[in-house]
């Protein structure tokens, strides 16, 4: 059971969560206003809202202040208004359009540098043998999408906020430190892919370090594009989406590859002759799609349309039209991946060094020296990538794709930096300006960027992608253990589809960890190796932690302070209780019932008794 409750005097959202209540209990009326009260519930009206989506489950029920002010609104300047429409069947289309844009937004984060790389590496080490477990992978990560989208429809909160209501202090300043290092890891790799497209698109004239310093200002420039309202910022971004499916679209058409490979290297799970190398990158790309920071995104991005939570219809229709905007944008996220893979998959797999530094050495090519002269399997990432198109087909494809990876990696930037004030907001009720949460995160990405960028070559800025893909995998667990936690709840989500969803998450966590221990174990150094198990015992010990939280939430065994605290100063005035549950069209046995089983299970955890003051 679970709180999501402030003083009256905190200016934040303000919800109760009970989870308890009988299935025949529905309010959606909206009470009237309550009288004062004693404790915090001076000068407050109770607002019943009411998120029961299914019928085989109870209700859950929020207790909000009506003069509240929107939390959104300090991210977004507007709402969208959804259209209403009386006797609607099947989809309609003006609806679908007013909830399209959070899971485009979201879907950029399928498409960042660190993704890209991932492609190409798998076409040219695993030809298209690997095109099902990205198909598999995007398919969890709609999973995942689809319960954060839920969650922030549900509760009208995203989830460092649920996180900040439910977790004590010192787990929720852990839990935020860890999702910021996701988050800097990320941006990280969104500068490196934007410094890349600066030196392929000068041919070599600005620097690595020139263009991580263009990626500084040009951010700054984009993210105050949401002043000229929401659906403005929404249509850049879906710019940005078309820009990509255009310049990776010409070189898919450009390289031509085998159809017929194409589809059976995704629809059959099965790879022939796979050995170490390719298990190594299938593991890489499921590491490299589902992404720990997204998660606290999209739930939050679900906030910007107009919802009224105390209609279960809406919420419903509006559970449904995310669902199917997300589902659309993953498609259009899962094609241009594909066009990278074949493309890299058809031209470039099992090609040698010779054999590249041959055609680029004919066709005059200034990037030749970047390829050995022996016949071991080209290596390739995203700068190598662009030069060796350029070689191969000539240097309108290197270009075309330099802008591709530019957008790939503008795009990234601006919804990593809305990740950051979203996890930092939440987590921390902190209100900081853009200005300065971007001038933060800027710095502390930009930073050992900058310094590898200017001190080693472009070999060794391209390699941090491997082990920032190993840090985004190990933050993982912090997003999906919690979004599964409060999505636990039975007026969530169903039976299956939590245990589905358990299942999902456990499975894309092993993964995940199995790719940690194959980077760790290839560093050979027994230090390392020393450090390593330290940190995993600190590391393993959270997760517990976290693990232990879910199944207190699964099971109804925790209460949180806030709760018991409102509860109790309910309690102390007599006439406000009954009219409290009166306005909840509860009886006075319901409250008086999670009293008791409060005192239950305090006194097998040492805790103080939750006294009934009824006179």
């Amino acid at each position: 059971m679970f709180s999501f409750l402030r003083s009256v005097r905190d200016t934040s959202r303000e919800n109760i969560h009970i989870s308890s209540l009988p299935p025949s209990v529905f309010t959606d009326q909206e009470p009237e206003q309550i009288g004062k009260q004693a404790g915090d519930f001076v000068e407050e009206k109770a607002v019943i809202r009411t998120t029961h989506t299914h019928s085989v489950s109870p209700p859950s029920v929020f207790l909000q202040k009506e003069n509240d002010e929107s939390i959104s609104g300090a991210y977004f300047e507007q709402k969208v208004p959804v259209p209403k429409e009386d006797n609607e069947r099947g989809i309609s289309l003006r609806k679908l359009w007013a909830f399209t844009g959070p899971g485009f937004l979201m879907s950029i984060a399928y498409l960042d540098p660190g993704n890209i790389e991932s492609d190409l590496q798998s076409g040219a080490k695993a030809d298209f043998k690997l095109l099902w477990v990205l198909l598999g992978a995007t398919v969890i990560g709609l999973l995942l999408q689809r319960l954060a989208a839920r969650l922030g429809v549900v509760t009208g909160m995203h989830l460092a906020e649920v996180c900040n209501r439910q977790y004590h202090t010192v787990p929720r300043i852990i839990l935020w430190l860890m999702v910021e290092v996701a988050i800097i890891g990320s941006d990280m790799q969104e500068v490196i892919g934007c410094a890349i497209a600066f030196s392929l698109l000068s041919s070599g004239r600005i620097p690595l370090w020139g263009g991580v310093l263009i990626t500084i200002i040009d951010t700054f420039v984009f993210l105050f594009l949401d002043k000229y309202g929401l659906r403005k910022l929404e249509a850049f971004f879906g710019l940005l989406i078309a820009i990509m499916t255009i310049t990776f679209g010409y070189e898919y058409m450009t390289v031509r590859p085998d159809q017929g490979q194409l589809l059976m290297g995704m629809f059959v799970p099965f790879c022939k002759d796979c050995g170490p190398v390719q298990l190594g990158q299938a593991v890489g790309i499921v590491g490299a799609v589902i992404m720990p920071h997204n998660i606290y995104l999209h739930s939050a991005l679900v906030k910007s349309r107009e919802v009224d939570r105390s209609n279960k219809k809406e919420v419903k229709e509006a559970n449904k039209y995310f669902f199917i905007e997300s589902t659309i944008a993953l498609f259009v996220s899962f094609l241009i991946n594909v066009f990278v893979v074949a493309v890299f998959a058809e031209a470039f797999y099992k090609r040698t060094n010779i054999e590249v530094y041959n055609v680029c050495n004919q066709t005059g090519s200034p990037h030749s020296s970047l390829f050995p002269l022996n016949n071991e399997t080209l290596q390739v990432d995203i700068y190598k990538g662009g030069v060796v198109l350029g070689c191969f087909f000539g240097p309108a494809a290197l270009y075309i794709w330099a802008v591709g990876i530019l957008a790939a990696g503008q795009s990234s930037t601006m919804t990593g930096t809305y990740s950051g004030q979203f996890v930092m907001e939440g987590f921390l009720n902190l209100r900081w300006s853009r200005f300065a949460r971007v001038l933060l995160t800027r710095t502390l990405a930009i930073a050992p960027t900058l310094l590898v960028a200017i001190f080693q070559d472009m070999q060794h800025l391209t390699g941090m992608n491997d082990f920032l893909n190993v840090l985004q995998s190990m933050q993982l667990p912090f997003a999906l253990i919690p979004i599964l936690t409060f999505t636990s709840l039975p007026s969530l989500m169903t039976e299956v589809f939590k245990v589905g969803g358990g299942l999902v998450i456990l499975v894309v966590c092993a993964i995940n960890m199995y790719f940690v221990i194959v980077y760790v174990t290839a560093l050979d150094s027994v230090w390392l190796y020393v450090l390593a198990a330290f940190l995993s015992i600190a590391y393993l010990t959270f997760v517990g932690y976290l693990v232990g939280m879910f199944n207190m939430a699964h099971h109804g065994k925790e209460l949180s302070e806030d709760l018991k605290k409102r509860i109790v100063a309910v309690h102390k005035d007599c006439l406000g209780y009954k009219k409290i549950a009166k306005t909840q069209k509860l009886s006075c046995s319901t409250v008086a019932k999670t009293i008791q089983r409060f005192n239950r299970i305090g006194s097998t955890q040492n805790r103080p008794p939750m006294v009934d003051q009824r006179r």
